[in-house]
């Protein structure tokens, strides 16, 4: 019988995660809140808020459980609800249920870190968040931690790929990232967010050992200046202002992700260069040959 995926909050993230699974030959279940169009990417979906207990009834038994839901809007309530609460009763649920799941995977974010000097962190970094996004995601990982079900965090750094296009926006427009101080930025692909969770799950069902946090960013964190410069010489753009913030980017840290690779893990698109370049082209923009 086919062990059996669930991703709950089966977004871009989720979906792209659940067609590799599918193609392995995994049963996959996506949930969503509303699920219009999750079946023709081949994933079994079900249509379901999290916070409604009654309805977890619904959910099936699960080799694997990929908690990937995310707050829909930037606000202290509703980063409690998709993250607090909507995780520690999936968590009690399945901890009740007789036949428990193998491994229970939370996405998180290296919003957890406090750090803001361009420190480096990793797994092992203190987590004192400032902002409350980041305090309630440490509180979801501490629950999971908690767990008699064996789990892992897995932080990502920001992510970005097709449809996640704001930064070249910004380029496009003549705004650029102030070079001094720098700001160091961290990133992911939306291919590699799923890349790393297929990896990891591999690891789960072949019972391999995890450990409990994973931080996933690629291998080379950049001063967003640079990143931006990099962009703006590829879409032939000059700069025109300097924006001190750009898509709300409070902190300077550097991530590590040395755990992962050490654990066998290859980035499909190892920094920007690669991850940008596969955006741009998926996206149809005209690029400077001579960039």
């Amino acid at each position: 019988m086919n062990k059996t995926i669930l991703i709950l909050g089966c977004g871009d993230v989720g979906t792209a995660l659940g067609q590799r699974k599918l193609a392995q030959g995994y049963r996959v279940v996506g949930v969503r809140r509303h699920a219009e169009g999750l079946e023709r990417s081949g994933i079994e979906a079900l249509s379901m808020d999290i916070n409604d207990v009654s309805s977890l009834e619904a959910l099936p038994d699960a080799d694997i459980v990929v908690y990937a839901l995310s707050a829909d809007r930037f606000e202290e309530s509703a980063y409690q609800a998709a993250y607090v609460d909507g995780l520690d009763r999936v968590l009690s649920h399945y901890e009740a249920r007789e036949r428990a799941p193998q491994h229970v995977f939370f996405v998180s974010s290296t919003s957890v870190y406090g750090q803001q000097e361009g420190e480096t962190v990793d797994e092992e970094s203190v987590t004192e968040p400032q902002s409350f996004s980041g305090r309630l995601l440490v509180e979801a990982e501490q629950r999971l931690a908690k767990s008699v079900l064996p789990g892992t965090a897995v932080r990502f750094s920001g992510i970005y790929g097709p449809g996640r296009e704001r930064l070249i926006g910004q380029v496009q427009e003549g705004r650029i990232a102030p070079k001094s101080p720098p700001m160091y930025s961290n990133r992911i692909h939306r291919d590699d967010c799923a890349g790393v969770l297929d990896f990891l799950i591999e690891r789960a069902v072949s019972n391999e050992p995890l450990a409990p946090v994973y931080l996933g960013s690629d291998t080379e964190s950049t001063p967003l200046h640079d990143v931006m410069m990099w962009l703006a010489a590829r879409l032939n753009v000059e700069p025109s202002s300097t924006i001190q913030s750009p898509l709300r980017r409070r902190a300077s840290k550097r991530c590590d992700s040395a755990r992962l690779v050490e654990a066998g893990y290859h980035f499909e698109y190892p920094t920007f260069r690669e991850g940008y370049a596969q955006v741009l082209k998926a996206a149809g923009v005209q690029v400077s040959e001579q960039a």
